[in-house]
């Protein structure tokens, strides 16, 4: 018998080794390596038939890239708006979308929606090797979805769905998911390494060449990172991340990375006993705010992808009964909080190094830009001074090493964005203050974090 070969794949970055070693060399991580076996070697370049193949390939015309046409290719709508816009659009033909995201955030529902209803028009095949035929179509029930013209397979074998969509011709082929797929001349279990990647790849090139939209339902890890290899992130043309806590019912679609559109567009959700709606005003949403205002919350402008987004964020500055104050975000980055801090306490003259500090962003968003650094220390001092801030306030800014306030993207349309949900002050970067203020509103300028301290 032939000696069956193996190789060690990093589980991080996809690196390939011949033997096992603690470290992976490409991307410095340890114990990531998994054992996987190869598959048997197909027709090769040193057949008859695959330097025929490899001629064909050498046969065909280059082009100049100046003669490539610009006709953009139609879009394919997903039903959904907010989908659409963390597309960047919609759906594009022979594009493959990984939709990834904790278990119950509603990944196969968002897809289920999206396929009961284009399927009234367009030709759809619904592959799911997770759960039986009864049980989709009892939730589709459950979600009062039209069921009638959409096919349904449930099938874990890739030969068998490519023979299938072969046959059918679907114009969107879902994938739910691709962690139950699985090829037969690959001998390690579904989900490894190997299955997830050469399945992934196969199903993209699938799509490629039909030019069919192929959506993958991806899990996630405990980190909250897509499940499998980094190079199945590579593969695909869109990364998606549906996210959401089991005690809200508001999740958030990101992308985190998008061949056809903006990146960290944020897509926001409802879930309700029909399903998934679409949040189409997000800021009216994370502003439910109390009458009484409190010390420590204001409000905030964040950009998320092509449009500016409104909400509150909190801190709780309180006597640490500890030797080692605590430092706890949620919503922001921890290490940034801890900068941010130091800041105030050099520049600002408070000092908080005995004060535990808690921060959260309300409604689950997480701010993964620097506009949110001033608003984050006035909430501080806020919380600190136990004095509350006005509630027609809101603020933005970059705050410096060196205490000063730096601007940030898009400064008119956020200042936009407040004064049409009602905000008659903000305190904003001077570099972004504009020439004349909106009706109404009274903008104040700063250039130092002394000067947003009196400017309260």
């Amino acid at each position: 018998m032939a000696k069956v070969k193996s190789a060690f794949v990093c589980t991080e970055c996809g690196a390939e080794y011949r033997k096992w070693q603690g470290q992976c060399t490409s991307c410095q991580e340890w114990n990531t390596l998994s054992e996987v076996r190869l598959a048997s070697a197909r027709l090769g370049s040193g057949t008859t038939a695959g330097r025929a193949g490899y001629a064909g390939d050498l046969s065909r015309d280059v082009v100049d890239l100046g003669n490539v046409d610009l006709s953009e290719v139609p879009r394919l709508t997903s039903t959904f708006a907010e989908f659409d816009r963390v597309l960047g659009g919609g759906l594009v033909p022979g594009s493959a979308v990984l939709l990834g995201g904790n278990p119950g955030a509603g990944k196969s529902t968002l897809l289920l929606q999206t396929a009961c209803k284009l399927a009234q028009q367009r030709r759809i095949l619904y592959v799911t090797g997770e759960e039986s035929l009864s049980q989709v179509a009892m939730r589709a029930h459950r979600l009062q979805l039209p069921t009638n013209g959409l096919k349904m397979l449930a099938e874990t074998s890739v030969e068998t769905i490519l023979a299938v969509a072969e046959r059918e011709k679907p114009e969107i082929l879902v994938i739910d998911s691709i962690q139950t797929m699985h090829l037969e001349d690959i001998s390690s279990a579904p989900g490894g390494v190997a299955q997830v990647r050469e399945s992934a790849a196969a199903l993209t090139r699938f799509a490629k060449q039909t030019n069919t939209v192929l959506l993958l339902v991806g899990h996630v890890t405990k980190d909250g990172t897509l499940a499998g290899p980094k190079v199945l992130e590579h593969m695909i043309d869109a990364s998606l991340l549906l996210e959401g806590g089991a005690d809200s019912r508001f999740r958030t679609l990101r992308g985190q990375k998008n061949r056809f559109g903006a990146v960290n567009e944020l897509g926001v959700f409802a879930m309700l006993e029909q399903g998934l709606k679409e949040v189409k005003n997000p800021s009216a949403i994370f502003l439910s705010r109390q009458e009484e205002q409190a010390p420590g919350s204001l409000v905030m402008v964040v950009w998320e992808g092509t449009r500016p987004i409104l909400v509150e964020v909190q801190a709780l500055v309180d006597e640490s009964a500890l030797g080692n104050p605590r430092r706890v975000a949620v919503g922001v980055d921890q290490n940034r909080l801890a900068m941010l801090l130091a800041v105030l306490n050099r520049h600002g003259g408070l000092f908080t190094g005995d004060q535990d500090v808690f921060l959260n962003v309300v409604g689950g968003v997480k701010v993964l830009e620097t506009s949110a650094d001033l608003a984050v220390l006035l909430a501080v001092v806020s919380s600190l001074q136990n004095r509350a801030l006005p509630k027609e306030l809101v603020v933005f800014g970059e705050v410096g090493l060196s205490g000063e306030i730096r601007p940030v993207p898009s400064g008119q349309e956020r200042i936009a964005e407040a004064a049409k949900h009602g905000f008659l002050r903000a305190i904003v970067p001077r570099a972004n203050a504009p020439k004349q203020s909106p009706k109404g509103m009274e903008v104040i300028p700063v250039d130092k974090l002394s000067d947003a301290l009196e400017a309260l």
